[in-house]
């Protein structure tokens, strides 16, 4: 086992991935549902708004906000990033299917990254590049073996026949 995943240090890596799962999870309940802290009820997904307008109409002003702008709103692009984030946070919290919960991941926050170049606080630096470099940290260690599922995963016939599910 290589020593970035064994001991202590596996423990850090499986709460990492227990806390970014949930940040995804909770992103998609409070958008789902509207339970006041990000999303008001109003807003919520179930009363009929959309979850990506919001986001997605603010970035007009930036670089690649007409691109962004035309996507907000959208049903296929609200099923898709709705799906997206409670399949996302599933996985991490289960610490199941980690390759594609952090590959998944990684291409959405720098999706949300790209939306809001340039940046205000740092030129190109934010918590979107960071969360991606702590998945691909939690897809490299396995850190889905941990306090996690990944093991019973990994030992079904469908991912031993098709190891990218890992």
């Amino acid at each position: 086992m290589p020593a970035t995943t064994a001991g202590p240090v596996r423990y850090v890596w499986a709460a990492a991935r227990i806390a970014i799962g949930w940040v995804f999870l909770w992103a998609f309940l409070d958008k789902l549902f509207g339970w006041g802290l990000a999303t008001p009820a109003a807003k919520a997904w179930t009363n009929g708004a959309s979850p990506t307008a919001g986001f997605l109409k603010g970035t007009a002003d930036h670089t690649l906000g007409g691109l962004f702008t035309t996507l907000a709103g959208q049903p296929w692009v609200d099923w898709l990033f709705m799906t997206g984030l409670a399949a996302i946070g599933t996985a991490l919290i289960l610490g199941v299917g980690m390759r594609i919960a952090a590959t998944t991941a990684g291409l959405l926050l720098l999706m949300m990254w790209a939306a809001e170049l340039p940046l205000t606080t740092n030129p190109f630096m934010d918590e979107h590049i960071v969360y991606a470099i702590a998945l691909i940290g939690l897809a490299l260690t396995g850190a889905g073996t941990t306090l996690g599922l990944g093991t019973q995963w990994a030992a079904t016939p469908l991912v031993r026949r098709y190891p990218i599910l890992k």
